[in-house]
Parts: C-alpha cells; sequence; structure tokens
C-alpha cells in the first residue's frame, strides 16, 4: 500500500492545483495581517498589486540576477542547484534554498512553508507544470506581488512604499539591489532598515548585486562606480 501510495504521489501532486487559472485570476491574500498569507485565486487585481509596466527595470533585473540568474533560460527548475538542495535535505542537514523564481511562486501561492522533501517535491513538479502554461512575464509578474519583503510586507509595491516612499516604478538601482538583498531572509535582514543603517553583510550584498547588474549591462560603468558608496534616503 505504501509503495501504490508512493507512486500515485506525483501525480496527485501534479494535479493538486490548476495553475492555469493564474493566466487570467489573480492570488488574494485570505488575511493581510499575519506573517505568512494564505491566497486564493479570485478575479481583478488585489489593492497592492504591480504590473510588470509599473515595475522599475532595475526592480526586476536586480532581484532576477539575485535570485535566480538563469529564469528565462530554465523550464521551472535548476538542476544542478537541486540536486544539492535535496542531497543536503536527505543528509539531515539544514535546507539552504535553491529555489528558483519559478519555484518561489508556486510555494507563496499554492503550497506551504513546511521544510519537508515532500513539500519540496510538490513545488518542482507544480513548477514545471507552470512553466508549460504561463509565460515567464506572468511568473515574474505574481511572484513579484507576493514575495516576502519584511515583516509583514509582501509584494514589490508594498516594499517600495514601506522602504522607500515610493511606487515602484520610481525605484533606482540601489533601492533595487537592497530589496534584492532582503529575499533569501527578508525578516532577518530587516534589522538593516530598523537601524537606519546597512550591516557589513547587508552593504556586501547590496554591492555584489549592483556588481551582477553591472556584469548584465542593466548598469553603465559610470552608475557603478557612482552607486557603490551612495547610501540610501533612510540610511545615517
Amino acid at each position: 500500500m505504501v509503495i501504490v501510495l508512493m507512486l500515485l504521489s506525483p501525480l496527485y501532486m501534479y494535479f493538486s492545483h490548476d495553475v492555469e487559472k493564474l493566466k487570467t485570476l489573480y492570488p488574494h491574500a485570505k488575511n493581510q495581517n499575519v506573517e505568512t498569507p494564505e491566497y486564493e485565486l479570485k478575479p481583478g487585481r488585489p489593492k497592492n498589486w504591480a504590473s510588470l509596466k509599473e515595475m522599475s527595470s532595475f526592480a526586476k533585473w536586480a532581484i532576477i540576477f539575485s535570485e535566480d540568474w538563469s529564469f528565462y533560460q530554465h523550464q521551472g527548475i535548476d538542476l544542478e542547484q537541486m540536486k544539492v538542495a535535496l542531497g543536503e535535505m536527505a543528509d539531515g542537514e539544514r535546507f539552504r534554498g535553491a529555489s528558483t523564481i519559478t519555484q518561489q511562486m508556486v510555494k507563496n501561492v499554492f503550497l506551504s512553508e513546511d521544510r519537508t522533501i515532500w513539500r519540496k517535491v510538490h513545488e518542482i513538479i507544480l513548477a514545471q507544470k507552470v512553466e508549460k502554461v504561463l509565460t515567464k512575464a506572468r511568473i515574474l509578474e505574481v511572484y513579484l506581488n507576493v514575495i516576502e519583503f519584511g515583516p509583514k510586507i509582501h509584494g514589490i509595491k508594498a516594499a517600495s512604499y514601506h522602504y522607500f516612499r515610493k511606487h515602484p516604478s520610481a525605484i533606482n538601482p540601489k533601492e533595487a539591489a537592497f530589496l534584492a538583498m532582503l529575499l533569501p531572509s527578508p525578516k532577518r535582514y530587516y534589522i538593516s532598515y530598523k537601524n537606519k543603517k546597512l550591516t557589513s553583510f547587508a552593504r556586501q550584498r547590496v554591492n555584489a548585486i549592483l556588481t551582477k547588474m553591472r556584469m548584465g549591462k542593466v548598469l553603465s560603468l559610470d552608475q557603478y562606480e557612482a552607486l557603490k558608496n551612495s547610501k540610501l534616503s533612510w540610511e545615517r
């Protein structure tokens, strides 16, 4: 019986969610005032939704280069990174991530935060299904509108206003690099904003993201050199 269930599990995981609904529906948080909201798909854009056209290109590219450099090349998963991550989980080590943007979107919209190998497999299966039915633009837009940027701060529009009092279309390269820096562990890295000073680690990460933006030709050499030592608006 156990073997049968194991064999049927991937099939269940594949058909567990109708991801094609994301073509026309939007993920609405059931409760905004929680650390990890659950989402339900409904018509109409949520209040804090921003389309890709309403986002600064710097913000989009900073996050892509930081979180998933090969986003436009892969089909939902990065096989090499996933192999390492699954091996660490199987050995009982602390899970270190390695999720693509597509996987992170799937986890946030459809799955739980449980750090188990079964949830990870579920995420992988749905991510590949998502890539078959949604465009990269739609995947990225949904991701940027549901990802966590700090305590109870979800989506790039909420983050832009919280940290910089700006619409996401007005985010500059240094601000974009800061937002991207937060994503691996937004609650922990929120300390820089709380103390109004980048920690040594945060400064290194922000500059590393700016370097990636320069390598990706999003920034000119002059822009890059000027931004490295500039301060964010709220820094002391």
